[in-house]
Parts: C-alpha cells; sequence; structure tokens
C-alpha cells in the first residue's frame, strides 16, 4: 500500500468514528431514551446525500479539569449544509453523546461560522438542540461562545429564517439563541427549557415542580409561548420544520416558492353565506372560513395551543404563500388579550420580515378588560400589533366577517394601519362599540328618567334599533372609504387572490431611520 493509499486509509478510518461521536455505548443509551442522535436527525431532516459536514475534526481546547485528556473529533455538534426538498440549509446539531453535547469555545465557534455562511450565503438556518448547556470546565470561554452565538441570531434576524428544534435539554443561557430564532419547536415528555433547573427553583422558591412541569413541550406551547410548536415526536418534529420550511423564502430579499396549485382559484362555497349566526352573541368556527376559503383546505397553523382567541399559521392562495391572522370567536369571544396580542404581532412581523402577504379574517368585539390585563400592561402589548399592522410593508388583505369593535377594529389592519384591500361581508359591524354598549352610554340618563321598568325597555330597544340601523352592518365604513368593497362571503376565495395578484408588486417604505421603537 503506498503512502496515499496509507493516507486516505487513515481519513477514512478517522471519519467512521467521528460519526459516532461519543462511542457506541453513549449512543445506545441515547436510543434507549427514545431519542435520535445528531446524524440521525440530520438525515431525517436533509435530501438523501445531500448533507456536506464541516468542521468535522475540531477539538475543543480545554485543558482544565482532566478535559485534556479526553476529545473526540467534531467536539459534540455536527455542523455543515444540505438540501431540504431540493433547496440550500445550513444545519447543525448538538451530539449529546459526547460531553452531554454542552457548550465549548470551540463548539460555539462551529456553529457561528455555519451561521455566517448562512447569511452570506442567503439560505435558513436550522439549529438542532439537544445540550446540558455550558461546559463548565470551560468556564467564561463557554460563555464567551454564548454570546458570539447570540449576535449571530440578532445579526441573522430578518436576513434569513431561523428555526429550532428542541430534542433534549436546553437550560440556562442556551435557552436564550432559540428564544432569538424565528420559530421554535419542542417534542413533548423528551425536551425541556428553562433558565434555572428543578432544583435550583426548589432552593430559591421552595417550589417543587418537575422538569416537564417547568419547562416541557407543553408548557411552552400553551402557556408561556416560547415553543411554536410541540410534536409528539422527534419524527413529526423533522417533518414539522420541512413543512413550515416550505412556507418561507431562502431569505428576505426572495420570495417564498409557488407551489402548483389544482384548486380552481374561482371556485366559491355557498355555505359561508349561512356560516355567521344571526345571534350576534353566538360563536361559530373561523377554522370553517380558513379551510373554506384557502388551496385545498390546507392551514399549517403555529402556535395552536397558545392564546386560542387568535389564530395564525401559513397557508396558500393559488399556490402562493400567505400569513393568516384570525380571531376566534369560539374563545373568549374572539378578543385581544397579552398572549393574542404578542403571538398576532410577532408573526406579523416575521411575515413582513420575509415577504409574505397578510390575510386578516376580523371578528373582534375588542380588548379584553379587568385588572389582570391593565396590571399586566394590554396597553403595550396591544400596541404591539397595531404597530406591526402598521410597519408592514407587504401585501395585506383584510376581510371584516363580522364585528370589529373600537381600538381592535383599528388595530386589526385596518385602512387606516396601511390595510392595501379592505373587504366586508354583509354581516360586518363595524363601530366603536356595540349596540347595547352604545345605547347604555348615549341614553344613560334618558332611560334612568322612564318612569317604569316597561318605558326604560321600550327606549333602550328604540335606541338600539336606530344604532343597530347605523352601525351594524359595513355600509357607513363603506361610504366613506374605510372598507373597500361590501362582498358576497362565498366569493371571498376568489377576490382575496385577485387582491393579492393586484398586488404582487406592490412598493412601499418607511422613513428612514435607524430602526423603530417598538412597544417592547
Amino acid at each position: 500500500m503506498s503512502i496515499q493509499d496509507e493516507n486516505i486509509a487513515k481519513l477514512a478510518e478517522r471519519r467512521e468514528k467521528a460519526k459516532l461521536g461519543g462511542g457506541l455505548k453513549r449512543i445506545e443509551a441515547q436510543h434507549n431514551k427514545g431519542k435520535f442522535t445528531a446524524r440521525e436527525r440530520l438525515n431525517m431532516l436533509l435530501d438523501a446525500g445531500s448533507f456536506e459536514e464541516y468542521d468535522a475534526f475540531v477539538h475543543h481546547r480545554c485543558t482544565n479539569f482532566g478535559m485534556d485528556k479526553e476529545h473526540f473529533d467534531g467536539d459534540a455538534i455536527v455542523t455543515g449544509s444540505g438540501t431540504i426538498n431540493g433547496r440550500l440549509v445550513y444545519v447543525f446539531a448538538q451530539d449529546f453523546t459526547v460531553s452531554g453535547g454542552s457548550l465549548s469555545k470551540t463548539m460555539a465557534e462551529k456553529i457561528c461560522k455555519i451561521m455566517d455562511m448562512a447569511i452570506k450565503n442567503g439560505a435558513p438556518c436550522i439549529g438542532l438542540n439537544d445540550s446540558g448547556g455550558a461546559r463548565i470546565q470551560e468556564g467564561i470561554d463557554a460563555l464567551a461562545g454564548y454570546g458570539e452565538l447570540f449576535q449571530r441570531n440578532i445579526m441573522a434576524s430578518g436576513v434569513i429564517p431561523q428555526i429550532s428544534g428542541i430534542f433534549g435539554p436546553c437550560a440556562g443561557g442556551a435557552v436564550y439563541s432559540p428564544a432569538l430564532t424565528d420559530f421554535t419547536l419542542m417534542v413533548k415528555n423528551s425536551s425541556y427549557m428553562f433558565l434555572t433547573g428543578p432544583v435550583v427553583v426548589k432552593s430559591v422558591t421552595g417550589e417543587d415542580v418537575t422538569q416537564e412541569e417547568l419547562g416541557g413541550a407543553s408548557v411552552h406551547a400553551t402557556k408561556s409561548g416560547v415553543a411554536h410548536f410541540a410534536s409528539e415526536s422527534e419524527e413529526e418534529g423533522i417533518n414539522t420544520i420541512k413543512e413550515l420550511l416550505s412556507f418561507l423564502p431562502q431569505n428576505n430579499m426572495e420570495d417564498s416558492p409557488i407551489i402548483e396549485n389544482n384548486d380552481p382559484v374561482n371556485r366559491i362555497d355557498d355555505s359561508l353565506n349561512d356560516i355567521i349566526p344571526d345571534n350576534p352573541n353566538k360563536a361559530y368556527d373561523m377554522y370553517e372560513v380558513i379551510s373554506k376559503i384557502v388551496d385545498n383546505a390546507h392551514f399549517f397553523e403555529v402556535h395552536k395551543n397558545f392564546a386560542k382567541n387568535i389564530i395564525v399559521g401559513f397557508a396558500r392562495f393559488n399556490g402562493r404563500s400567505v400569513g393568516i391572522v384570525a380571531n376566534q370567536p369560539k374563545i373568549l369571544a374572539g378578543v385581544l388579550d397579552i398572549n393574542a396580542s404578542r403571538k398576532a404581532a410577532r408573526f406579523v412581523r416575521c411575515c413582513d420580515a420575509f415577504n409574505i402577504p397578510i390575510v386578516s379574517l376580523v371578528d373582534v368585539p375588542g380588548f379584553l378588560c379587568g385588572t389582570q390585563q391593565e396590571y399586566g400592561g394590554v396597553i403595550s402589548h396591544g400596541a404591539k400589533l397595531l404597530f406591526a399592522y402598521g410597519e408592514a410593508t407587504v401585501p395585506k388583505i383584510t376581510v371584516t366577517l363580522r364585528k370589529s369593535y373600537g381600538g381592535a377594529h383599528i388595530v386589526m389592519s385596518s385602512k387606516q394601519l396601511r390595510g392595501d384591500i379592505n373587504y366586508a361581508w354583509p354581516s360586518a359591524n363595524i363601530a366603536v362599540m356595540g349596540a347595547e354598549g352604545a345605547v347604555n352610554v348615549l341614553y344613560a340618563k334618558d332611560i334612568k328618567q322612564a318612569d317604569s321598568p316597561e318605558e326604560k325597555q321600550k327606549i333602550f330597544e328604540e335606541k338600539k334599533r336606530e344604532y343597530d340601523e347605523l352601525f351594524s352592518n359595513p355600509y357607513q365604513a363603506a361610504q366613506r372609504g374605510y372598507i373597500d368593497d361590501i362582498i358576497e362571503p362565498r366569493n371571498t376565495r376568489f377576490r382575496i387572490i385577485r387582491a393579492l395578484e393586484q398586488m404582487a408588486n406592490k412598493k412601499d417604505s418607511m422613513p428612514a431611520k435607524k430602526h423603530d421603537n417598538l412597544p417592547l
């Protein structure tokens, strides 16, 4: 065998060893927990044969606490590029079989290199997290590594899509990188995120809490809103990431891929004409409306189990990716509150950053009242959604189905917030408030001075009827140009598609500035 053949054989041997990470025993331990390894996850995520690995032979440089005696090629993370459905992506996957996936300075450098390449080449960056946190043996070097990583997240924000998959532990400072990305996915019963673990919580606050109760997927998908998706398994999580990516462009200078559409553009759905109940206080399901107007009834929901009084997610109209924001009358009558406002604001800003048009389906009676909301800052949180719509320069199509009252009317992509095309169904009520509340304010004195309960009721009903004739319809708003057209519900799909096609080359801008001062 020649020297060259020996060198090639040595390379192949070392590469195969590197693929084993921390070794067969640790891989088996990972499998026994029902978890895949970093490389197995990447194999599921990427197109077959497309993975190009970088820094496979990197070692950590720590000599403290006996670390100089243990080295693994790659150092607890696998990084590289590949394709998903033929589209370039950059990826990194933490390897729990090596030092518990803990972050060293060299590991951070590998991630930063990948993120720099993603930004430079305009491609999404996907990180699969499974780590015990900072490598304690490296001290401040590990913390510096996190800082470098966070700075890359910030610089990439709004430039390329960033997606985080949490497939194991993610604690302490490590949680901030996923929190800075556009979308975070967790796996139920096997992943968790928190700043301080149960032991520290117990010592500081006295609370007894498990890892799952403190920061499991269900907690962050329903209560905190930290997780946009919670999957039942790692396979489901990987498939969710793939589908999410299909709605997003490569970067902020491109548009999302257009998918071949076999759903007729001019398809009408007569059932929409009867979906709004005669009783204005009766609920209906906004999901039914969405499914009847989008391509092939397919809606990819984001934040499904958080702030359910508002619905956000992606769909397609004639093959084009669109972000949908819709009030849900079945939950809290569709009111806006703190969580709904920040959920929708985050989504609107993401769509705007990546050139995805926004379709808003409005049925909102106002903002949720009460001390809990006011003390929690509902004013500031509501302003986030108002700000997000007002600064968005992508095409914005708004359809008011029923109620649109008060400040919530303005917030939900009104004409005054540069809504491009604003439609209303004949059932729309656009006013400062509902008829009953308005009459009680406007005619409180007349009602109070009435001689009998019957007379009070008569005045109330008479004034309510007058108010309904004036405002419990979309015509006054249409007369003033605040509504561009009143449309028949069954034609909603066609009208939205035509509006989106009309706005395909829309140009809008914001005044020159360093950056805005969003009411955080």
